[in-house]
């Protein structure tokens, strides 16, 4: 007999030495190694030198716990030196205590231990300080395999990191009841399909690591309404259904390589006829069904032995040496070791049990070690686990799979994704009793949202009457897959409440079975499924409600009035979207680390006291951040709503986007003559200067003209009384600044100045604001509206710019706006809430050429409408032509490197960039400190804001020491792909 045995593995090795090197992946013979005959020879070696019991004694695998202390940790220490098990399970705890308990462990055993864990969403299933990857159920919503696949891989990836050779996972029950207790998320849907190619995605992936996979519970847990970890559940299915619908993975899986199974704790009389008898001692379901029928071939545990669904049954040792009976290899976690060691033993004196059945086993399981490298044993490195336990390849397995998965289930009225922000008045109600503060964050970075709150539904829907659309999320808690998801019945009549009277978006971010409490849709406008309240979810879905993301996820499961598979496709209208991970568009993970070093170094240095930063790439941004404080008191932390003083970017914001729109139009036209537009010009010396020439700064007008200075007296020094009122009076009604204004005789000074202001001798490059002072009295006039009302109506407001325009202080608190300078020279004040420059403030705070306030995610939008053709958001601002023809340095060859409007690249060594962009860029910088530039042939914007004036405008560290081009070199080193 023995040699039969022997003859029959000699026979599969040698057969599998022409098994590629993924053999034991893809193979019917998962536990066979590529290199066969060396893994024979070990197995051979490890067995022989074990004596009776030791190799009774690798059949259990013991759970153990970091985090239970020295009493716990000593029992198992005894049971690895005294009893030589094989195996550990490893439960709760920190993930660096368990290194050093797996490397102590590994250093007292005989033989190495198969170190297994439950880590169905990664080892964040049993331990802290690791991450937490999509549920199943969330992963079953994906169209295709790859999510899958790659969180599969990440958390074989941790668990090889943690010295885990085997995870539990992943679970193939297919969740045909809603009210399973103990599966429900951890199961990929209710399509046998579905989960099947999900499962074998997911195991695949985990294996390429070197992890092996673990398929359960078998013969299928999906449609139980009862824990089998508090009582044995009952599946009334008959043999031919299971075979058909609960069985079609495994048959799927054993075919792919699945290198366990395990079996669960289940009470089946269509296959175990014997009353209550549960499925993991049932040698008719183990050995019969998974090993002859399926023909698995692979390593077989027990559920837990200790579960109340097997405990129940028999008495410690003797469930063991049932299950062992049964066909399992891998007895886990018994309630009592050494008494099911002696039981199996007698048993195998008693012949019971031969010694070619418990060779069997116990080979497979050396087999098994030897697959996950255990023999060439190497401790697990505690130092940076960590660090490389949560790393931004995580981040974007997770986002990614999260994008995918988000379905939407309603769409009337297209009112998914959210357009034409301008007629939209949008509010957010929260439900639920976890936080939505990620969510609510995210809406805002498309357009202004409110959150509106009530204690009563009188007052909620009082509250919510000017508002046209709301979007109302639930909320609860992402802590575990088994945490409740059901509206209370009081939330469910509001949400009927509000949606009766408003355009409504609901979006669920708990488990799909909340649908089948919505027993009527006909009121909502939009209905979404985000399965799980984590920030990724929070984020994604708030990006596909505005646009910046397709929406291609399908309902795993039935629930309610909604079918598995259900799922409408809502392509993205190319808002931004943002991330955190450089990577995901091409740039080297390193680079937010090196700008936030030159921040520092910048606020450090008393380049400024605090600034926001911005990165861009493909339509996607992976650096939104605030540095530093509004003031060097430090008194306001910088973040990402406040407003900062832009100066001349308001130059290609406001006045610039206005010129393209009348060019377009044909009202105006490049080639025309500034004396065209403004009949004051005529017969003077800019007669013939044309609109080209001058937004190009090739016009020879002067760089900048001092009006302020003619307004001081000439004693004093101060605002001269002529021009200037402490309080606003009849003739005194344009804000300059704080308790400062002035009257329209300035208004008429400033511009017969320009007038009459001198040309340059030569026709070269001269940067200059005056055209700007032109550009803007001839937009206002042609429009009959100022700049302010202007750049709102036709650009701002449904590009979702609403922290951006002219006047601040109408628009926001003053703690949400950024001082600039403490001006001694014209003001005599801290400039705080009006525009820094002084021709802008003695036109009322609205320039042609500065006034703007805005934060770096606004000024992305505009840029990324530059970079899109004109296209944001559902809507053509401008054509491709208008920019380019806008975009485009007409006098290069004349050393003048600007566009119409844009400033470019340097034409030599010195300029505007870091000299790394390509030609086709564009962009422009401010004197306040503020700068931005977006390149088309990299798909890359950036921003750069801050207020580098403060308190004195001779600062000049940022501009010496290059700080926003050392960026944007930081930026162009860091692209990889």
């Amino acid at each position: 007999m023995k040699f039969k045995y022997a003859f029959r593995l000699f026979v599969v090795f040698a057969f599998a030495k022409a098994y590629t090197s993924q053999a034991q992946l893809t193979s019917n013979e998962p536990l066979i190694a590529k290199d066969s005959i060396a893994q024979m020879k070990w197995v051979d070696s490890v067995y022989n030198n074990l004596s009776p019991k030791e190799r009774i004694g690798q059949l259990f695998m013991v759970d153990m716990f970091s985090n239970k202390g020295k009493a716990h940790a000593d029992n198992v220490r005894k049971l690895v030196e005294n009893y030589k098990i094989g195996g550990i399970i490893f439960s709760k705890g920190g993930p660096v205590q368990q290194a050093y308990l797996t490397n102590e462990l590994q250093s007292k055993s005989k033989t190495p231990l198969l170190i297994a864990m439950d880590a169905e969403w990664g080892l964040s299933m049993r331990l802290d300080s690791t991450y937490a990857f999509p549920w199943n159920m969330t992963l079953g919503a994906t169209p295709g395999k790859q999510s899958s696949y790659e969180v599969g891989k990440r958390i074989g990836e941790h668990c090889k990191r943690l010295g885990v050779h085997i995870n539990f996972a992943p679970d193939v029950d297919i969740n045909t009841n809603p009210l399973n207790p103990i599966i429900g998320n951890r199961s990929f849907g209710e399509d046998m399909y579905n989960v099947t190619n999900k499962a074998g995605a997911f195991m695949k992936g985990m294996q390429s690591t070197g992890t092996l996979a673990c398929a359960k519970h078998f013969p299928g847990h999906g449609d139980t309404d009862t824990d089998s970890h508090k009582t044995l559940p009952t599946v009334d299915f008959s043999a031919q259904r299971i075979d058909s619908v609960e069985l079609y993975p495994y048959k799927k899986l054993i075919d792919e390589g699945m290198a366990s199974v395990m079996v669960a704790h289940l009470n089946i009389p269509s296959l175990e006829p014997r009353a209550g008898y549960p499925t993991s001692i049932s040698e008719k379901v183990v050995t019969d069904l998974l090993k002859s029928r399926l023909g698995f071939k692979g390593l077989i545990f027990t559920d837990a032995l200790n579960m109340k669904g097997a405990s129940n049954f028999s008495a410690p040792g003797e469930i063991d040496l049932q299950a062992f009976k049964a066909g399992n290899d891998v007895l886990l976690i018994s309630e009592n070791v050494p008494k099911s060691i002696d039981k199996i033993a007698a048993a195998v004196a008693a012949g019971e049990i031969t010694e070619e059945r418990l060779a069997h086993s116990v080979k497979k399981i050396l087999m098994s070690k030897y697959i996950v490298g255990l023999h060439k044993y190497q401790p697990v490195v505690v130092s940076s686990l960590i660090q490389d336990l949560n790393t931004e390849r995580d981040d974007i397995v997770y986002e990614n799979a999260i994008s995918k998965s988000i379905t939407v289930l309603k769409n009337s009225k297209g009112i998914l994704p959210i357009q034409n922000l301008e007629t939209k008045k949008i509010a957010y109600v929260e439900l639920g009793d976890d936080s939505g503060e990620v969510f609510f964050n995210e809406l805002n970075k498309y357009t202004k949202v409110d959150r509106v709150k009530g204690t009563k539904l009188d007052g909620l829907l009082k509250s919510l009457e000017s508002y046209n659309t709301v979007i109302i999320g639930l909320h609860r808690s992402n802590d575990n897959p088994w945490k409740s998801y059901q509206l209370k019945e009081r939330e469910l009549t509001w949400l009927y409440e509000i949606a009766r009277k408003h355009d409504v978006i609901f979006d669920g971010f708990v488990r799909p079975y909340m649908l089948d409490q919505l027993k009527t849709i006909k009121n909502f406008e939009g209905i979404l499924m985000s399965y799980q309240n984590s920030e990724w979810s929070q984020k994604v879905s708030a990006q596909i409600i505005f646009g910046a993301r397709d929406a291609v996820g399908n309902l795993p499961v039935s629930s309610g009035l909604f079918q598995v598979n259900d799922g409408l496709k809502v392509n993205h209208i190319k808002r931004l979207s943002y991330g955190n991970n450089p990577s995901s568009v091409g740039f080297d993970p390193s680079m937010i680390a090196k700008i936030d070093s030159v921040a520092r170094h910048t606020i450090n240095g008393k380049g400024a006291p605090g600034m926001q930063i911005l990165v861009a790439r493909r339509g996607k941004v992976i650096l939104n951040k605030s540095y530093g404080h509004h003031t060097y008191s430090k008194k306001d932390a910088i973040t990402g709503t406040d407003v900062y003083d832009i100066a001349s970017v308001t130059k290609i914001l406001a006045t610039l986007p206005l010129v393209m729109e009348l060019e377009e139009k044909n009202v105006l036209s490049l080639d025309d003559a500034i004396s065209k537009l403004d009949p004051d010009l005529k017969s003077t010396n800019k007669e013939q200067i044309t609109i080209k020439q001058m937004l190009s700064h090739y016009g020879r007008l002067k760089p900048w003209i001092p009006f302020y200075v003619y307004t001081l007296d000439s004693v004093t020094n101060k605002p001269s009384s002529k021009y200037y009122s402490n309080g606003s009076k009849a003739s005194f009604k344009i804000p300059v600044a704080a308790g400062l204004f002035t009257n329209d005789q300035v208004q008429d000074t400033i511009f017969d100045r320009i007038i009459r202001s001198d040309l340059s001798t030569d026709l070269e490059y001269k940067y200059s604001d005056l055209p700007y002072y032109l550009m803007k009295k001839y937009i206002e006039k042609h429009y009959n509206k100022n700049l302010d009302q202007l750049t709102q109506d036709h650009f701002y407001t449904s590009l979702g710019m609403n922290r951006t325009g002219y006047l601040p202080l109408n628009k926001f608190p003053k703690d949400q706006i950024v001082p600039t300078e403490e001006d001694t020279t014209f003001r005599n004040q801290l400039i705080h809430g009006y525009v820094h420059d002084q021709g802008a403030a003695m036109q009322g705070g609205i320039g042609g050429h500065a006034g703007v306030f805005s934060t770096a995610n606004d000024i992305a939008k505009m840029m990324q409408m530059y970079l899109q053709g004109g296209y944001y958001g559902g809507r053509q601002y401008l054509k491709q032509e208008t920019i380019d023809k806008f975009n485009t340095c007409y006098y290069c060859e004349n050393d003048v490197r600007r566009g119409v409007g844009f400033d470019k690249p340097q034409l030599e060594d010195s300029g505007p960039t870091c000299g790394c962009v390509d030609r086709s860029s564009f962009g422009h910088s401010g004197f306040t400190g503020s700068y931005t530039w977006a390149d088309p042939d990299k798909e890359i914007v950036y921003v750069f804001l801050s207020n580098r004036v403060h308190p004195d405008a001779s600062n000049r560290f940022i501009i010496t020491e290059n700080i926003r081009t050392n960026i944007q070199q930081i930026i162009y080193d860091s692209i990889i792909d």
